[in-house]
């Protein structure tokens, strides 16, 4: 697991240290990827440069760019997508399926932008990080975790300098968070979708049906995890809002 390094940007810091920032960013918040130059954002790079935007706004330039929307939110399941900006973002696993849930609803129901902000512009960020410091991994900080199941959450996400994230498509924490138990440390190419242990989840969509009178109605979704974002999909042309999704027993 990485270590908890912090990274600041002072009002004195040198080019130098301005492009050290910039390579923790794009690091901690895109999953270690190699990044071309051609994708880079140097226009937000420039910014930052000359202090027209703080560490924490660059940060957030990163999570909205192409770079990360195509990897983890247009080609992962919504359950890995919350998992991952969890560690990304806030440097910490997610602590339960209640909070795992209200930011799949959010991106949902939201939007992709209006998710990413949930994170960046939260308090927790603030506290931990503020305008100037680069998010890190903080799973071996007990400030960090409101219950002792994050530490080995955070292991599951985080497994070392090694990894890139976008290489691991299927969710790390469904079950354990899912059921609020201890995960178990697996190498990170084990699975859980396709397995003959796929986890199950209920998802309620409200909606309304015209008929001679408007009414609201309710309906429930029985869907595997592997089949939750095509589900999700069928549910947006419908017009219907997720108001929760919960796991199967």
């Amino acid at each position: 697991m990485a270590t908890l390094t912090a990274i600041e940007l002072w009002p004195n810091s040198s080019l130098e240290d301005v492009q050290t920032v910039i390579r923790a960013v794009y690091k901690q918040v895109l999953g270690n990827p190699h990044v071309m130059e051609s994708e880079r954002l140097t226009s937000a790079e420039s910014k930052l440069a000359d202090r027209s935007i703080t560490v924490r706004e660059f940060v957030r330039a990163v999570a909205k760019s192409d770079f990360y929307r195509d990897r983890y939110f247009t080609s992962f399941a919504p359950y890995r997508f919350v998992e991952l900006n969890f560690m990304h973002l806030l440097g910490r696993a997610p602590q339960d399926q209640t909070e795992v849930s209200a930011h799949i609803v959010r991106a949902v129901a939201e939007g992709y932008d209006a998710e990413i902000d949930s994170y960046v512009d939260s308090d927790e960020y603030q506290t931990a990080f503020g305008e100037n410091v680069v998010p890190y991994n903080r799973g071996t900080s007990s400030t960090s975790n409101a219950k002792q199941i994050g530490y080995n959450r955070m292991f599951a996400l985080d497994r070392g300098a090694a990894q890139v994230d976008s290489a691991v498509q299927a969710s790390q924490l469904v079950y354990a968070v899912a059921t609020n138990s201890t995960s178990v440390i697996k190498p990170s190419t084990s699975t859980v979708i396709g397995s003959g242990t796929e986890k199950r989840f209920k998802i309620l969509v409200s909606g309304s049906k015209f008929d001679t009178r408007r009414r609201v109605s309710r309906s429930e979704y029985i869907v595997s995890a592997s089949k939750m974002t095509p589900q999700i999909q069928r549910i947006n042309r419908t017009s219907g809002k997720i108001v929760s999704i919960t796991e199967v027993a």
